[in-house]
Parts: structure tokens; C-alpha cells; sequence
């Protein structure tokens, strides 16, 4: 089960729609829809926090999910509108931890979910993967940015 912690600072918000591609057969938003909304929301967050995603990648830097875990509480269903709710919280050892709620127009939370990230470099090569214990100073601000919040 996710547990929604509390977190300092206002959360970083993505709007969006339940579209058609985003449903099954029965016009409920299909779980994988999540997913990309999940990675969406941090993709911006990021960017907006000063440091763009692409950026990392140009030098090799790279944020793999290695934990994830969604609970369902309400069905999103085709035409509603979703506020996407997430906090960063302080790094815990090498993970940088997420937390989202999906939140519909009436206020209801359709679903939770914690994602936690590690920071790899793969300059070397694709077969010559590690694990960055020391953030690089600008992602390492930004990481703060984020657990601050939006301004």
C-alpha cells in the first residue's frame, strides 16, 4: 500500500484530461496511462526546477525508476480532468523518492503512487552503468528546487 507522506512546500501540479487513448474498452483510464503521467510530471518538474531532463541525458546522467507502486482508489474515466499532485522528498541513501496523488475535479483521489529514482552515469557506455552516490552541483540544486516546491 502507498503511503501519501507529507512534505514540505506546495506540491508540483500537472494538469490534464482523460483522453481516449488514455482508456480501455469501457472508458476507464488504463493503469499504464499512470505511468507516462507519472513520468510526465517529473520530466516538467525538473524543468521547471532549472535543470532539463534532456540535459542530464546529453551527459550521460540518467534517472531509472527502481521502485514503483500505484494504488487505485477511484476510476478515472474518459473527458475527466486530473490535477496530478506530486512531492520530492529529501534523497534517502541513493534514491530520490516521489509522491503523487491523482486528483479528480470533484476533489476525490483517484489513485497514490511513490517512485523512487537513483541517478546513473553512463558516459562510459551503455554496458559501464553506475551509481552516482554524489549528485553533480547542478542537479544537486536542482533536487533541492524540487523538494522545495514550485515558488
Amino acid at each position: 500500500m502507498v503511503t501519501q507522506t507529507d512534505a514540505p512546500g506546495s506540491p508540483w501540479v500537472l494538469q490534464r484530461r482523460v483522453l481516449p487513448q488514455h482508456t480501455d474498452h469501457a472508458g476507464v483510464m488504463w493503469h499504464g496511462a499512470y505511468l507516462a503521467w507519472l513520468e510526465e510530471a517529473r520530466v516538467e518538474a525538473l524543468d521547471r526546477a532549472g535543470l532539463a531532463y534532456s540535459a542530464l541525458s546529453a551527459r550521460g546522467l540518467e534517472l531509472p525508476v527502481v521502485s514503483l507502486a500505484i494504488d487505485y482508489h477511484q476510476a478515472l474515466l474518459h473527458g475527466d480532468r486530473v490535477r496530478l499532485e506530486s512531492h520530492v522528498l529529501p534523497r534517502r541513501g541513493l534514491r530520490l523518492p516521489w509522491r503523487s496523488r491523482f486528483v479528480s475535479a470533484t476533489g476525490a483521489v483517484a489513485a497514490t503512487a511513490q517512485v523512487e529514482l537513483v541517478l546513473l552515469d553512463r558516459s562510459a557506455g551503455p554496458k559501464q552503468r553506475r551509481l552516482v552516490r554524489r549528485l553533480p552541483a547542478d542537479l544537486d540544486a536542482a533536487v533541492q528546487a524540487l523538494v522545495r516546491g514550485p515558488g
